[in-house]
């Protein structure tokens, strides 16, 4: 055999082999149900993110995220510095945080997926709980300084607010509700996180916790039960002058869907995915497949519940 067809001979032996070499390297590494990615999220959604991420994931086993949980300004920050993919958050971007999206052009899609709300809870020894808007409004303009001066308390002493973090969601959801634009004033203790202020709150009777209801909103969790320990959560009623107890709401689902409880907040997912990546996956599962029943189980109201249809047969 000539050496011009041992080497046509060698050549289509490798073919195979350098097409599977050429595809390995040019086959895409992400796609909407495989890869890895970081994504972002404020602390105070925690219990909710790490649910649907694991449920995605264990619907798809080659996909995989990243989830930094940090307060809401890092974890937008994040998201903007392209450290994350997407983020979740209770706000929409700021007209500044938008311009930056603007002049890099960057498209990028705010997603509503869910209804929050903010817990308030406080020490089991302290038998008043029930407020008013107009009292918590008082309490953050720093009217309002001791627990004496609410209606209907049995405690004295000066009231102290518990929040996870200064730049958490929580924090600045309650700045935008009265309309703030700064707390220097008010006597407020950072604890860390959504489960240290529940913590501190245990051993203060004094103290006044906000946390997001979802820490402890979830039936089926056994950290749900712990969580719940030691504390209670109080009524808040939108009226000034209360008549009933009818008036006053907790952030139960079905209040928060109806926006009778006057503490609910959007939850948004924010991308900043250009293509149909991994991002665009967990996004889809979400508010088009079965992440909405993920939500509902959580204690929250998503903003597309599952569709569930139900036949009925007529019996003989």
């Amino acid at each position: 055999m000539n050496t011009a067809v041992k080497t046509l001979k060698l050549i289509f032996l490798l073919l195979p082999t350098a097409w599977l070499v050429l595809w390995s390297c040019s086959a895409p590494k992400e796609g909407s149900s495989y890869g890895t990615v970081t994504i972002t999220s404020d602390e105070s959604l925690q219990p909710m993110v790490k649910q649907l991420t694991e449920a995605f994931e264990g619907i798809y086993p080659n996909a995989h995220f990243n989830v930094l949980y940090r307060p809401e300004q890092q974890a937008v920050s994040l998201m903007i510095r392209d450290s994350a993919r997407l983020v979740f958050t209770t706000r929409l971007f700021t007209a500044q945080e938008e311009q930056f999206f603007k002049q890099e052009g960057i498209r990028y899609n705010p997603q509503p997926i869910a209804t929050d709300g903010l817990a308030l809870v406080i020490h089991p020894q302290n038998k008043d709980s029930l407020t008013t808007m107009s009292e918590l409004s008082r309490l953050f303009k720093g009217q309002i300084k001791d627990w004496s001066q609410l209606k209907g308390s049995n405690r004295s002493g000066k009231i102290t607010l518990v929040f996870d973090n200064a730049n958490s969601s929580n924090l600045n959801f309650m700045m935008r509700t009265f309309g703030l634009t700064d707390v220097k004033n008010l006597n407020i203790f950072s604890a860390g996180s959504n489960q240290k202020v529940i913590e501190h709150i245990r051993n203060n009777p004094n103290a006044l916790g906000f946390i997001g209801v979802n820490w402890i909103s979830d039936g089926d969790l056994a950290q749900t039960a712990q969580l719940s320990k030691g504390v209670r959560i109080m009524g808040v009623s939108a009226k000034e002058n209360p008549t009933s107890i009818a008036d006053y709401f907790q952030p139960f689902q079905r209040d928060l869907g109806l926006k009778n409880y006057p503490l609910h907040r959007k939850i948004y997912v924010i991308s900043r995915e250009m293509t149909g990546g991994l991002g665009s996956g967990l996004i889809n599962y979400i508010v088009r497949d079965v992440g909405s029943l993920v939500i509902e189980k959580c204690g929250l109201w998503p903003e597309k519940p599952f569709n569930r249809e139900v036949y009925l047969q007529k019996g003989n």
